[in-house]
Parts: structure tokens; sequence; C-alpha cells
């Protein structure tokens, strides 16, 4: 080996051997003044212009939990290395958008707003429904009996959000109560350019299923199936959200959609919501939880998975059949 070619390869193995800087989290903008960060499997939102520094921006849920640290570095990158939200604002307090939540909210001390049916969620109350992993088909809902289901326990950070609808911290925009995947669950609202922020009233990939969680294949869907605990409550917010006639939409899971595929895509969920979207079983389908200010007052029993249906059948039918040749071999 030339002289050149040793240099060459000590130079690499010495680059190799350097401790590489992890590469920086950039949020992505979608629409004026906002981005979106997918933390795990689920997206949160920064609104507020780039450089906007402190205090001058406002943070829209918190992804799962792990990914504080993620998170800071993306608002860091976006607003300024010093620069606090002037406040969080919260869909809704399920595991995957409140899991960084507690850990930002002390390092940046900063409020936490969300609707009073949530307030049991996130003040250590009540836990959350189970989900029902019979619905929707796919691995994330067959696994879904793993997700927590906290509460959590955030003090005196969270308050109401205003009854009038005003969003704190974001003149022009508007909060609108979508229940039916939770019980206080809202969207966000600009009316000058139309821009969304859905939550999980409906998102834009199936999220039932692990495949399209991984690719990210962007469709207009129901909300995730397996925590929905109201589905008629569900079919009106999607309703609800269709008439605003958004032209460009961020939600909890898949990537923002915008224009003609938003469009049509939430139209015809909406107009078809019974048959596209209402599972044909399932535990909440037909007889809803019921909620209060103080949390869970009632759930439907639990429905068994046909799966599991299927299998107790087969083993009780191995079982008579064990138990009848038994019979016969005793006969003879």
């Amino acid at each position: 080996m030339s002289e050149t070619a040793v240099q060459r390869v000590e130079a690499e193995r010495a680059e190799n051997a350097r401790p590489k800087k992890r590469a920086p989290t950039w949020p992505w903008e979608f629409a004026r003044d906002v981005a979106y960060l997918r933390a795990g499997i689920s997206n949160l939102f920064f609104i507020g212009p780039p450089d906007a520094g402190d205090r001058n921006w406002v943070l829209v849920d918190a992804g799962l939990c792990g990914y504080a640290d993620c998170i800071a570095e993306a608002a860091a990158s976006r607003f300024g290395s010093r620069a606090r939200p002037a406040a969080i604002l919260l869909t809704h307090g399920h595991f995957d958008h409140v899991g960084a939540l507690a850990d930002l909210a002390k390092r940046w001390d900063a409020p936490i707003h969300a609707h009073p049916l949530e307030m049991p969620f996130l003040t250590g109350r009540c836990p959350y429904p189970p989900p029902d992993p019979t619905v929707g088909g796919g691995l994330m809902s067959s696994l879904s009996w793993l997700y927590p289901r906290g509460p959590i326990d955030l003090g005196g950070r969270a308050r109401d959000l205003p009854a009038d609808g005003v969003v704190p911290e974001l003149p022009g925009w508007r909060w609108i109560h979508t229940p039916g995947h939770s019980p206080g669950h809202v969207s966000f609202f600009r009316d000058r350019d139309r821009t969304l922020i859905a939550g999980d009233a409906f998102v834009t990939t199936n999220q039932e299923s692990a495949l399209s969680v991984l690719t990210q294949r962007p469709t207009v869907h129901r909300p995730p199936a397996y925590f929905t605990q109201d589905w008629e409550q569900a079919r009106h917010s999607v309703e609800t959200l269709a008439a605003l006639k958004p032209v460009i939409a961020g939600t909890g899971h898949g990537v923002p959609v915008k224009g003609e595929e938003l469009h049509h895509g939430l139209l015809t969920l909406a107009v078809d919501f019974q048959r596209q979207a209402t599972p044909p079983y399932g535990r909440y389908v037909g007889t809803p939880a019921e909620f209060g200010r103080l949390g869970v007052i009632s759930t439907p029993p639990d429905v068994p998975h046909p799966l599991l249906r299927l299998l107790v059948g087969f083993g009780l039918g191995l079982v008579a059949g064990q138990a009848l040749r038994s019979s016969r071999g005793r006969g003879a």
C-alpha cells in the first residue's frame, strides 16, 4: 500500500473514532407560522414565526414520553436557543400527546390549556376508559391494551380553555370542541387562511396499521379506532370540521394534507362516516363511554376479540373431542 493510501486509511479511522454530533431536529413548516414535528407515533405543532423569541410562540401537544429533549431542540432551532412558549395547548390528553408534557412545562415554566372534560385525566383524578383492541384490525389496535391510560398530574399548571372559544396567546385562532376520540378533544382553527390543527378528530394515516404508521402514506382517515369511545360524537366532530372547509390540516398522526385531497377526503369521511369509519362491532360501538367533569361515569362491558373467540372455540372443540375419545375408549 502506498504512503498516500496509508495516510487516507488512517485519516478515515481517526474520523470514525471521533464522537458524532447528533443532527439537529427541525420542525417542518406547512402553513404560515405553523410547523409540525413527529415525535414517535404522533405529531406536535409549533405556532409562531421563525426566530419569534421568548414567550412569542405556542406549542400544541407534546408527543411521547422520552421526547422532551428532542422537542426542546426543535423549538430552539425554530424560535431561538432560549425561547420558551407563551403556553402549551392540548388537543386531548392521551399518552401519545402528553408524554413529554410535564417535563417541558417545568423546563419552560409554561401554563397548559385544555378542555375542562380532559382535566380529570391531566390532574391525577381518573384514567381514561380501557382501549378497544377489537376495532381497527391492525397491529396498533391489537397492542392497544398495553398503552398507558394515565392519568398524569400537572397540578396547578393545567388550566381550562376559555369558554368563548378564544385560544390563549394565539390571536386569530379559535378552539372547537370535537369530542368522540376523547370527551374533551378540541381542534384549533385559524379563519384567516383556514388552517386546521385537528388532533385526532380525524387523522391522515391509517393509525390502526403498523405498516401505515411506518410509511406515513397520506389519507384522510377516521380517528384512531382503539381509543375512540363515542362513535356518534366522532361522526359529528368530523362533520363540524368538514363544514369549515379547511385549506390545510395538520393532525395528530400522519403528514399534513391540503387542497383537494383534504377537501374531498374530509367531505367523503363526513358524508359516509357510518360505513367508512364506524366499526361493525366493538366495545364502544352503539354504547359509548359516559364522562363528566370528574372523569368517567360509566363504560360498557368488554367485548371479546373475534380472534380470541375463535381460539376459545377451537380450544373447547379440542377438549370436547378429547373427552369424547376418552369416553369411547372406556366403553370399549
